[in-house]
């Protein structure tokens, strides 16, 4: 079995550009406005899953599907998801408006018709266990201890079963502390559930705009790149947010043998600064 993995497409209304700071590689270099075309990246994202051989089994998409979590950015969206081959799974980022995502993928069948967007697909070899960390209007995410007790009995459910999670907010720190100060903020409780369940291959998450990974709870949690921007690594404590213009990539994980092995793939091109 094969996943493909896009995250943080951050898809506006048809025409719109997303604008965004970054960062001069001169030390002592201002922060510049840039307008970008997300739209266009994620078109380049889908087209290189379409050419892999063999042909990924899902697709999952791991939030921040738009930015402002309009109706009129879902329809762009799914417009831009359409060619894909293959089912496709989303959930939501901070970025992301949960009734209205709802309502956009309605048709497709896993969501919960009220309350927070998770949800079970158990169709493949490897089990998939969605989870919505989103916290309205903020930018930091969160599991409720209703949200744990669903995961732990689904988990418990079917121990034998091999399972991925996926969730936007990754449950461990970077060192990118702007986007540490906006993480996961019950870590610590989902790592109690998770380490009652030697099932869990892997927790793909997004956010970070970066491939990062670290090992938690017994298992392995990782973060996918942004299908455009990329987040700059500075890990210096309390610098400011900043994006960099690096190729935009995507992740496969590939379920054989008894284990999962994720790859990394890059598409597109590196741009000079602007300073």
């Amino acid at each position: 079995m094969i996943i493909a993995q896009l995250s943080d497409p951050h898809i506006l209304a048809y025409g719109k550009l997303l604008r965004g700071p970054i960062q001069g590689m001169a030390a002592d270099a201002e922060r510049l406005i840039r307008e970008f075309d997300t739209a266009r990246y994620l078109a380049r994202a889908v087209a290189a899953i379409n050419e892999l051989v063999p042909t990924p089994d899902i697709t999952i998409v791991t939030g921040d599907l738009v930015n402002n979590g309009a109706p009129t950015e879902y329809e762009h969206l799914r417009a831009l998801l359409a060619p894909l081959s293959m089912p496709i799974f989303v959930i939501p980022g901070n970025h992301d408006a949960r009734e209205p995502l709802r309502q956009a993928f309605a048709n497709k069948g896993y969501f919960p018709t009220v309350g927070e967007l998770h949800y079970v697909i158990d169709d493949y070899p490897l089990r998939l266990i969605a989870l919505d960390t989103l916290v309205d209007g903020r930018h930091y995410g969160s599991l409720s201890q209703e949200q744990l007790t669903w995961l732990d009995a689904r988990l418990a459910a079917q121990p034998a079963r091999p399972t991925a999670i996926m969730m936007h907010h990754p449950p461990f720190a970077t060192g990118i502390t702007f986007m540490d100060n906006a993480g996961l903020d019950n870590a610590a409780a989902l790592a109690e559930v998770i380490s009652r369940h030697r099932q869990v291959e892997r927790i793909l998450c997004g956010h970070l705009h970066r491939a990062i990974d670290r090992r938690f709870a017994g298992t392995v949690a990782g973060t996918a790149p942004g299908t455009a921007h990329q987040i700059r690594i500075n890990l210096v404590a309390g610098a400011r947010l900043s994006f960099n213009f690096e190729p935009s990539g995507y992740q496969l994980h590939v379920w054989q043998d008894g284990a999962l092995v994720s790859h990394t793939a890059l598409f597109g091109e590196w741009l000079e600064p602007l300073n």
